[in-house]
């Protein structure tokens, strides 16, 4: 839609800039101009007409042509060569890990001198959990920010981390950053004023005189940590009102139907942008829209905002790519790709939670029947847009896939949920696992589960045994996953400590600001003298180190990874074999895995069903041919995998 009066004070406001719109400036203003009138709709969709929201509007119009002016000159033509490469998230050779920068090595000072080792593993870009500035003790983590726009003295300053940006440019490395949407600290500027009394700066949040409107979003809202933070809603004493506080009573939510929150959260982002984010996680994103009578998740506005932001940043930064972070059930998680005239236009990526924790299942169940359920859902994902796929990440692993694709397995969903919680919290009778129960709801039974990738795998567990055969099963189980993560599209994330087999970190006990959350145990503190053992041959550090290097060169030598919804899965004829087939012009790569404990036999029949003419096919993981004909079967080891290109 054409909006002349937008598209006339879109010129004023261009007029106003300096810029050079029909030379240096062109294709900002040639983006500027494709994009106003969906900016405007979006933001008429969530806020009434008034003469205050058009105002807002304006600010923010110029906030956006202001953040191009600001944008560095490389950042510029960093936008300009991706632009050119296409959607450059999709690529192949890409591969990330997400580490907390204290933990993995003390500060971003050292972490900079650390990027030879993530060059050594074949990791090109680095999620750096929450860096700013966060109130010790009541940080959850990082997620409860005091200040968007300095870093924690404790991981250094914002200097230092543009530095880091600026080294990890030159290297040809990509960064990744969270903002926190949802809530701020309560120490925040904004939630002090408030407690100061500022009409003004109340309005930034949703804030009570009484419980009677609290009552009513009680009414449907669940709570998130039922055992640390019940309820969603906090007295605070200072104003003499409550607080809404949907994760911890510290984090006060933000109230975005106030169009000056949208506006000052995304100058912030524009901030991140300009500092050369090229991945911006946008956290918990379900949650950023409330209203009575809801679930206060996932409502349509939500997606609204989304979309919004997106078109803000594609106008002033659009080489940075956004990250939803919703872990939400498949045909949910479709909504943060876009619907309708915004599909592919809301996130670029999101979590692919779902397979994440169905590979969890076949590993405790040895069975790929109820992952093979879902991916019907999954699989809806639209073109050009991505996912991010991991064995696990800094929170928990949840178990909300849905009781349809459990019952479609033969399976009941509570019996079975009851089962993975048991085996991997170690309570199931010869479980190898040593893993936890998160915020466990004793209402319901719901419960999610912490550990280390090495620690659910079996590893600590033979390690305390000193059980050698337990040991080598463990290190197959951990390549296992990572494997079939990788390959499986989508931008691989590795959680730092699970290249070199890191167990759980108990350490977090004896800390009162952490002891309360038991995700703590897969957040290690890097001993780097351990690390320095991925170069001592038959070390167990060296023999995931280098299985899981081997796999990301695997991965950038097959330009099929590359995610263009080209995977199929395949019917391999046995219910603990997974496998899927990913193909382009070029190539035609046969990914097999056997989440069982036995030798399983596949039949070669399926490879000649799935198109294949091939009579001779490359292992890549094992570095062989193998000649295969109509009439015979492979065999596969105890949780051995395979990645057959046909020649």
């Amino acid at each position: 839609m054409y909006t002349p009066s937008i598209h006339q004070k879109l010129n004023q406001l261009l007029q106003q800039s300096n810029l050079d719109l029909l030379g240096a400036d062109n294709s900002f203003y040639v983006r500027a101009l494709s994009n106003i009138d969906s900016l405007h709709t979006l933001f008429a969709e969530i806020y009434p007409q008034t003469e205050q929201s058009a105002r807002i509007f304006d600010e923010l119009v110029a906030a956006i042509i202001q953040s191009y002016k600001e944008r560095p000159v490389s950042m510029r033509r960093r936008d300009d060569a991706k632009e050119i490469h296409g959607q450059w998230f999709l690529d192949n050779k890409l591969a990330g890990m997400s580490l907390y920068v204290d933990r993995f090595c003390g500060n971003i000072k050292t972490l900079e001198t650390k990027l030879s080792y993530f060059n050594e593993l074949g990791v090109n870009l680095l999620h750096l959990m929450p860096l700013f500035e966060s109130p010790e003790g009541e940080s959850d983590g990082g997620y409860a920010v005091s200040n968007f726009r300095k870093v924690d003295s404790r991981f250094g300053t914002l200097d230092e981390l543009k530095s880091l940006q600026q080294k990890m440019e030159e290297e040809g490395m990509y960064l990744m950053i969270d903002i926190v949407l949802n809530h701020t600290s309560h120490q925040h500027e904004w939630a002090k004023k408030a407690k100061a009394g500022e009409k003004q700066f109340q309005d930034y949040f949703y804030i009570y005189g009484d419980r009677n409107i609290p009552n009513q979003f009680e009414q449907t809202m669940p709570e998130v940590f039922p055992e640390s933070s019940p309820g969603n809603f906090t007295f605070n004493k200072e104003t003499n009102k409550w607080v809404m506080t949907v994760f911890h009573h510290y984090q006060w939510d933000l109230n975005y139907s106030n169009p000056v929150v949208l506006k000052e959260m995304l100058s912030n982002i524009l901030f991140f942008a300009n500092l050369g984010v090229d991945v911006l996680r946008i956290d918990a994103p379900a949650f950023i829209w409330k209203q009575i009578g809801t679930s206060c998740q996932n409502l349509p506005q939500a997606h609204t905002l989304l979309r919004l932001i997106k078109n803000c940043v594609e106008m002033a930064a659009p080489g940075m790519a956004i990250l939803g972070e919703a872990i939400v059930a498949p045909k949910e998680i479709m909504k943060y790709f876009g619907t309708g005239s915004y599909t592919a236009r809301e996130c670029d990526f999101a979590y692919n939670a779902t397979q994440m924790a169905l590979q969890w299942d076949m590993l405790a169940t040895g069975d790929t029947r109820v992952m093979l359920a879902a991916q019907p859902d999954i699989l809806q994902k639209p073109l050009g847009t991505t996912w991010i796929t991991y064995t696990r990440c800094h929170d928990d692993i949840g178990l909300g896939y849905e009781d349809s694709m459990i019952q479609q397995a033969g399976f009941d969903p509570y019996l079975h949920r009851q089962f993975m919680k048991n085996y991997y919290s170690g309570q199931f009778p010869g479980s190898p696992s040593k893993g936890a129960l998160f915020s466990f709801n004793p209402k319901t039974g719901d419960a999610r589960i912490s550990g280390s990738l090495a620690a659910l795998c079996g590893l600590e567990k033979a390690l305390d045994d000193n059980d050698e055969a337990a040991r080598e099963i463990s290190i197959r189980k951990i390549l296992l996953m990572q494997a079939h993560s990788f390959l499986l599209g989508g931008m691989p994330m590795i959680f730092y400590g699970d290249e070199i087999g890191h167990t759980n970190d108990y350490s977090y006990l004896s800390d009162p600001g952490k002891s309360y959350d038991n995700r703590w145990m897969h957040r290690p503190v890097i001993d780097w003298k351990k690390v320095n053992l991925r170069k001592k041959a038959g070390t167990i550090e060296n023999r995931i180190f280098t299985g899981t290097k081997r796999l990301l060169e695997i991965r950038c030598s097959l330009s099929c990874i590359a995610d263009h919804k080209n995977i199929t899965w395949l019917t391999t004829r046995n219910i603990h074999v997974a496998g899927y087939l990913r193909s382009s012009k070029e190539q035609n790569v046969y990914c097999l895995f056997n989440f069982s404990g036995n030798t399983e036999v596949v039949p070669f029949q399926f490879l000649f069903e799935n198109g294949s003419t091939a009579s001779s096919f490359y292992n890549h993981w094992a570095g062989e041919v193998m000649s295969l004909n109509n009439n015979g079967a492979l065999q596969l080891k105890p949780f051995e995998f395979l990645l057959l290109e046909a020649k």
